[in-house]
């Protein structure tokens, strides 16, 4: 092993939460047990900030996470679980039951991706299924629409 120990260690911290390639001289199974259960106690904490994002995916909710969690070092579990509803938005397989969660969070939060999340202080407004969800002075209600 080459390299000073800081070195080492920050390789193997990328290989553990960023999928960076494995450092000379570790034990590939070994590293694979400590990064898969990374991956899970990183999915358990997203799902308690996201419970309606996790419950949507059901079963597929670790398999789904990790594969999109699998090469991005976190940057907490409210903004992994934002990240990755949005791109299930993209990708258009985001559950219903997650999109009203998302709405919620969007109309009362913003988060441009990069920079923490901040509260809006503007009224916001979005519309998910057959509903409205509105923030207006840091109060969210989800108001149905009527159908004709």
């Amino acid at each position: 092993m080459t390299g000073s120990l800081t070195d080492r260690q920050a390789a193997l911290v990328a290989t553990l939460v960023a999928g960076a390639p494995l450092p000379a001289g570790f034990d590939d199974r070994l590293v694979g047990v400590a990064r898969s259960a990374l991956l899970r106690k990183r999915a358990g904490e997203t799902a308690r900030h996201w419970p309606l994002l996790a419950a949507g995916l059901g079963e597929r909710w670790f398999p789904v996470f990790a594969d999109w969690a699998a090469t991005r070092p976190t940057r907490g579990s409210l903004r992994d679980g934002w990240d990755l509803a949005r791109r299930l938005v993209a990708e258009s397989r985001l559950p219903a039951l997650a999109a009203e969660e998302l709405a919620i969070r969007e109309t009362g939060w913003r988060y441009d991706g990069d920079t923490a999340p901040r509260r809006r202080r503007l009224p916001a407004v979005r519309r998910v299924g057959g509903a409205l969800v509105c923030q207006v002075a840091g109060r969210i209600r989800v108001v149905p629409l009527r159908r004709r």
